[in-house]
Formats: structure tokens, sequence, C-alpha cells
């Protein structure tokens, strides 16, 4: 029998969320079933919502969440009803070439399937209701396939380690898994959102000596400040910010990270790193169909212009930043700056289309 279910959908770009009772097919083979306890909001949500990337509606969006195993369906072996889980938008299936080479990425080839819209467990009216991602966390149950989730301490509260998710992991994983910034290193972070400010925590750990936080929101300086930035630009205020960052960094950082989203801002992150070995990480989703451009000869010196996805990390190491968090290695409370819940989904999404919010958490 179908359970029902209490969810936020959203039935067409920009249209209000309605909560609405889904049908919710139970676990299949290799699949759990999750009651969800947190569910953060995050922009790759909003870019969905506002329809600059492109999905299936009716849609249940959500994917950075913390909850309880409920039911765990035929052949799964890792979980059982009780344990404290996390999902993660790349799973481990273990089996593919990218799961083989751990050292060369933290990518799976079912990352690419579950990237596209296909077959939901979520109903309403006997119509699918399509997950977000395979995920679909802005409801009180989901369905997950067990390769996509890691079981994390009990202790832990489920407010605020569903952040862990997505955007601190994000965030962190750039600064220390992807880019691994060795001590004494000169950072750049364009954008002190709630990716931001992660990869500032990140580099703080890892030991970076110069870390610039970018920002054109004042507002942002103090919390920058907190978690690690030791000098605050407001891009609005300098006329000719490359050269400005180019001096303060000493001829370029060594690392760049651009957590916007922006083209344009793609590049300067680029174009400000150290000419003979700078390397710019592109984390900010850019609207579908967007394009950036360098010109060559700034690339002929050395200097290395990537991307990570989810900072790097994979499906095991979630437990290993749950442990951070517990033991006070890093700070995710300051982040959380709104909790709500689910039925004033839609102020969450409007806070971060004003930039109001770092983090809000919807709290089920």
């Amino acid at each position: 029998m179908p359970l029902n279910v209490r969810a936020a959908v959203v039935h067409a770009p920009n249209e209000p969320f309605v909560i609405e009772t889904l049908q919710l097919e139970g676990p299949g083979k290799g699949e759990v079933l999750i009651h969800v306890k947190t569910t953060g909001l995050c922009h790759s949500d909003l870019h969905v919502y506002e329809g600059k990337a492109p999905w299936q509606f009716p849609v249940l969006l959500g994917h950075e969440a913390a909850g309880v195993v409920v039911e765990c369906g035929p052949d799964v072996t890792r979980f059982k009803p009780g344990d404290h889980v996390i999902p993660f938008l790349i799973p481990h299936c273990g089996k593919c070439q990218y799961c083989a080479r751990p050292e060369k990425t933290n990518l799976c080839v079912e990352a690419f399937n579950r990237l596209r819209p296909r077959e939901s467990h979520f109903s309403m009216n006997g119509k699918p209701v399509s997950q977000l991602w395979g995920l679909g966390t802005f409801a009180d149950y989901t369905v997950l396939p067990e390769d996509t989730i890691a079981k994390v301490r009990d202790d832990a509260p489920f407010d605020p380690i569903c952040y862990i998710g997505c955007g601190a992991t994000t965030g962190i994983g750039a600064a220390m898994f992807s880019a691994r910034i060795e001590p004494g290193s000169s950072v750049i972070v364009f954008g002190l959102g709630g990716i931001g400010l992660n990869v500032v925590q990140g580099a703080r750990l890892a030991g970076a000596k110069i870390i610039i936080g970018v920002d054109m929101n004042p507002a942002k300086e103090a919390v920058a400040r907190q978690f690690g930035v030791t000098e605050f630009v407001n891009p609005k205020e300098i006329e000719k910010l490359t050269s400005h960052l180019m001096k303060l960094t000493g001829g370029g950082a060594d690392y760049t990270f651009e957590c916007i989203g922006i083209p344009q801002v793609m590049r300067q992150a680029f174009e400000c790193t150290n000419p003979a070995w700078g390397k710019a990480y592109v984390i900010g989703v850019a609207p579908h169909g967007s394009e950036v451009s360098a010109i060559p000869t700034q690339l002929m010196m050395g200097r290395q212009w990537t991307g990570c996805y989810m900072g790097g990390a994979r499906l095991d190491r979630l437990p290993e930043i749950v442990d951070w968090y517990v033991d006070g290695k890093i700070n995710l409370d300051a982040l959380v700056t709104h909790r709500l819940p689910l039925e004033r989904i839609g102020e969450g999404f409007r806070m971060m289309q004003s930039g109001e919010s770092i983090r809000t958490i919807v709290v089920l």
C-alpha cells in the first residue's frame, strides 16, 4: 500500500509551493524508505524553481536532508530501521570505472543518470510527481537507493547536519579535498553565501595565510571574518577589481573559488590567480546554456581553470564531516540563519532570492 505523505510541490516554474498529500510507493530492491527530519534550502533547488535548469514539473524539490531509516527493501545490506542517514547527490555504485578511480574523481556513472528526470516513487491522483535528481526531500518521507545515502552517528543533531548533504560539503570539500590548499597559501572566494563561507572555513582549516572574501553585500563582512576571511572586498567600492586583488595577493592568488554562478565572475576569478601556478575553481551553478571564455595566453604559463562537483567529496566522506561538526572542528550553527516549518517554505525561497539568508532549514 502506498504511503500518504505531506509534501511541498511546485507545479510549474516560479509558481508558489503547494502543500499536497502525495502517494509514495514503498522501497523496492536496493532502496530505503526514509523519514525526513530536516531539509536545507539550496540555490540549486532555486535554479530549478526559477526555470534556469530544466526539469520535469510538477516536481518535489529538495536534496539536502537528514533523516531516519524506516524500512529497507529487498537486498539492502548496509542499513537497518533506525539508522540516521544523509542523502548525497553523488551515488557510489562501487562497480563503474569512476568508482574504481577514487584518486581521479568523486563521481559515479550513476550520478549522470540521476541528474535527469526518471521514474518517480511519488504520485498525486495517479499522476507522477518527479523527484529532483532522484531525491526529493521536501516531504515527510522519501524513498532512495541505498547507494546514495550515508549512515552517520546517532548523536549528531538533524539540524544542522542536513547542511552537510550539500552546501557545507561542497564548500569545505572544494578547499580541502579538491584544491587541497597548502598551509601559507593565498585564497580568494567570490560570493560569501552558504557555499562561499564554507570554502572560507575549509581554507582556514587547511592553513591558508591570506583569505580574501569578495561580496557586494557589506553585511557579509562580519560573518566572513568570523569564519576566517583576512580581507573583505566589496566590488562596488573598487574601480579595478582584478588589479586590486592581484596586488593584495602579491601577484595573484594560489587558489580562487567562484561560488555564485555568474560567467563573468568565473572569468574574473580565473584572471586574478597567479599566472604561473594559480588554480581557479568553478563551484557556482550558472544558468542553463551559459558560456564562459578566456584569453588563451592567460593559460599558457600554467594557470589552471577547473571545477569540482560536491566539493570533490565521495559518499563515504560525509560521516567524517559530521564528526568534524560534532567535535567542534567546523561551525555550521552560525550559517543556519533561519528555520521554518514546511508550510512556510516559500518564505525561505524568497530569502534566498533576496540574499537575506545564508542557509534556511525546514524542520519537518
